[in-house]
């Protein structure tokens, strides 16, 4: 195994589980677990189930598909396209939509198959991404109840996304009414009401969630953060995934660009500030093998400058680390980075062993 790589410790995300999913049953919780950062590696789904999470949910059919023989509820949770709904059926149990004509679609794809597939009706309270309008969802609901092949298992929002909504009390409120609505109108019960992602995370416990009872998360879970205001969760690690990178140059040089960007948001150059001879590192990993705005030197001493589609540089003259060619440095991640990275072909995962028992 060489690098670059990203290291995963089993220990630290098994423990950010079982403290997320013992705070969600506190409050009448199910997770759902977002798998798509780590693109469904089949050793972390496996963690998951054994911790507690019989859903999970990713935006990739080929993701799913690594997990068609698992023993665990699979979520679409991309708007599934037109064009796919005979594998949507296939490898999901359950996909999320926001387009009656898909839906009817998917219940074309049902019937091929013999099989009802479960739906999450997806609301727009404000977020500017993907839902039914609220006026339009009693009516869309009951057109879809009449389908052969489809089953309304619920219903569902999101937050914190592309309108960067924080949800409050006022969309639980909202959420739970057009729940309610829906339930009276088709004379049934919603099984599901996913209300959110990891940025709702800080309202359990604080404020009612009401019909509330399922939260999608991943970054929480992954990276021990909710998202909302980008606050560590209590309890939780946010290094269960390192990045590590091979020093492949060492040179004093002259000038750094002043930032970090090499064209500033108009494409003209920034001005150059001469800070002097520096020492700079080059790493072998670059822009083709991954998200490198959102890395986090763990030398406190070391400062990313910039990288190309091949190479990371980073400003080692304040370490306290006499480093060598061939060293290699490690960096904690974001989550574009995290998401970038285990989806990369070019970058090895490597599991630590857990603990024995």
């Amino acid at each position: 195994m060489g690098y670059p790589k990203i290291s995963i410790n089993l220990d630290k995300l098994e423990e950010n589980v079982k403290k997320i999913i013992d705070k969600l049953q506190r409050n009448n919780l199910n997770v759902m677990g977002i798998t798509k950062a780590f693109a469904c590696e089949k050793e972390i789904v496996q963690l998951f189930k054994n911790n507690g999470i019989n859903m999970v949910g990713d935006s990739r059919i080929l993701n799913l598909k690594k997990i068609e023989n698992f023993d665990i509820e699979k979520v679409l949770i991309r708007i599934p396209m037109i064009s796919s709904v005979e594998d949507v059926v296939k490898y999901s149990t359950i996909s999320l939509n926001s387009e009656l004509k898909t839906i009817e679609a998917l219940n074309e794809a049902g019937k091929k198959q013999n099989k009802i597939h479960g739906i999450i009706l997806m609301v727009e309270l404000g977020d500017l991404r993907e839902g039914f309008l609220p006026e339009e969802l009693e009516e869309v609901a009951l057109k879809i109840s009449k389908l052969d092949y489809i089953k309304i298992r619920g219903i569902g929002t999101n937050f914190s996304c592309i309108g960067g909504i924080i949800p409050d009390i006022n969309k639980i409120n909202q959420l739970t009414q057009l729940t309610e609505t829906i339930e009276k109108k088709l004379n049934m019960k919603m099984e599901i009401v996913s209300g959110g992602n990891s940025s709702s995370y800080h309202l359990i416990g604080e404020v009612p969630l009401k019909r509330i009872n399922n939260i999608r998360m991943g970054e929480g879970i992954l990276l021990g953060r909710e998202t909302a205001f980008g606050e560590n969760i209590e309890g939780c690690h946010e290094d269960s995934f390192i990045l590590q990178g091979e020093i492949v140059e060492i040179k004093n040089k002259k000038t750094v660009p002043y930032g970090k960007k090499g064209m500033d948001a108009f494409g003209k150059k920034p001005e150059f500030k001469d800070r002097g001879i520096r020492k700079r590192a080059i790493l072998a990993i670059g822009k083709q093998d991954f998200d490198c705005d959102s890395l986090y030197p763990l030398d406190k001493g070391a400062e990313i400058i910039g990288a190309s589609s091949d190479h990371l540089v980073v400003d080692i003259s304040d370490s306290d680390k006499e480093y060598e060619i061939g060293d290699i440095m490690e960096f904690q991640m974001g989550y574009g980075a995290l998401l970038r990275g285990m989806t990369s072909i070019y970058i090895d995962k490597e599991f630590k062993k857990k603990k024995a028992k």
